[in-house]
């Protein structure tokens, strides 16, 4: 049987810095399921430009694939973003956040983010807007991070040594989970 509350893992980060790639290679790994940044099925069905109200529906779509994913997981969830991603998107783009994704990405539960840093090649994709503000947002999210009640780390280096970086944090966060545990 498998538990309903798996422990969620975030990937999180600023555009084309590998996050997509981290949370398939760590899916792969730890042999569980990988919740897909949904902002990408919903822009590309998307005929106009996107809105603040698409931007909550992309939050309340993310919420549900996490939630629909976490029964399938074996006890570890790897998230392709999570609402720490669409909070900086709201307040970069329109210059506010909605209190609820506010409130909710600060009280829903993370054992650990993984923050990808911007030490690999911008790669062109239509739904990419911002390459010369890669290392502003990168700052933006670091900032947020510590305000966040979930450890996170600084994950770098290319495809094989992110993987080994990211692996080394999470199993690190399981063991003094578990030495937390009565």
């Amino acid at each position: 049987m498998m538990p309903m509350n798996p422990l969620r893992i975030a990937v999180v980060g600023p555009e084309s810095t590998g996050k997509s790639t981290l949370s398939g290679q760590l899916a792969e790994y730890y042999r569980t399921v990988w919740v897909p940044e949904y902002a990408r099925t919903y822009l590309d069905y998307l005929q106009r430009p996107y809105t603040p109200a698409d931007v909550e529906g992309i939050a309340r779509g993310q919420l549900a694939a996490e939630d629909e994913a976490a029964g399938r997981a074996n006890g570890l969830l790897i998230c392709d973003t999570n609402l720490t991603v669409i909070q900086i998107w709201f307040e970069h783009a329109y210059g506010y956040c909605p209190d609820w994704i506010r409130r909710v990405n600060r009280e829903r539960p993370y054992a650990l983010h993984l923050l990808t840093n911007i030490d690999i090649p911008w790669e062109p994709d239509p739904q990419r807007e911002h390459p010369e503000l890669r290392e502003y947002l990168f700052h933006r999210y670091r900032h947020l991070l510590v305000a966040l009640p979930a450890p996170f780390c600084v994950i770098s280096g290319d495809a094989n040594e992110r993987l080994r970086q990211a692996v080394a944090a999470i199993n690190q966060r399981l063991i003094a989970l578990k030495e937390l545990q009565p």
